[in-house]
């Protein structure tokens, strides 16, 4: 059922923005959400379709390997999303951090959520996928929230 959600919201898509926790979902094989995040990936593949990202999704999938010393899997983490085809990572500059303030005073947002806000907006993403509700709140994209999706 979820899948077949999933793969509906991206029909009406051709770049969407990814949340970290589609990452976290997907590196770790997430029982629950891993059939729905394997539907992303799939699209993602695919010639004519694009993800964006910001860089602090990098750091914040990096922290528990830097904290186990575990560094085969920082490099392995980084050497595949840093080349995965048509995700595009996108660092912030002062356009974005200044946006990323303007969301973050009128929904309430943590900095981290309005960076990837900001990213996805200023990257002209059509949609968000993500298993955070808060992104609900803007309504630049559509938002796909993966619990809702099961």
């Amino acid at each position: 059922m979820g899948v077949e959600q999933v793969r509906a919201f991206l029909r009406g898509h051709r770049r969407i923005a990814l949340d970290t926790s589609v990452f976290i979902y997907q590196l770790e094989a997430n029982a629950r959400y891993v059939l729905l995040t394997d539907s992303v990936f799939s699209w993602l593949e695919r010639t004519g379709h694009e993800a964006v990202t910001s860089t602090i999704t990098m750091t914040e999938l990096l922290v528990p390997s830097y904290r186990d010393n575990d560094e085969h899997r920082v490099d392995a983490f980084y050497g595949l999303l840093s080349t995965y085809p048509n995700l595009r990572w996108v660092a912030p500059d002062l356009d974005m951090a200044d946006l990323a303030a303007k969301l973050r005073a009128q929904h309430r947002l943590r900095t981290p959520d309005a960076l990837q806000a900001a990213t996805a907006i200023h990257a002209q993403a059509t949609a968000m996928i993500t298993n955070n509700p808060v992104f609900a709140r803007i309504k630049e994209f559509d938002t796909a929230i993966l619990h809702q999706l099961l």
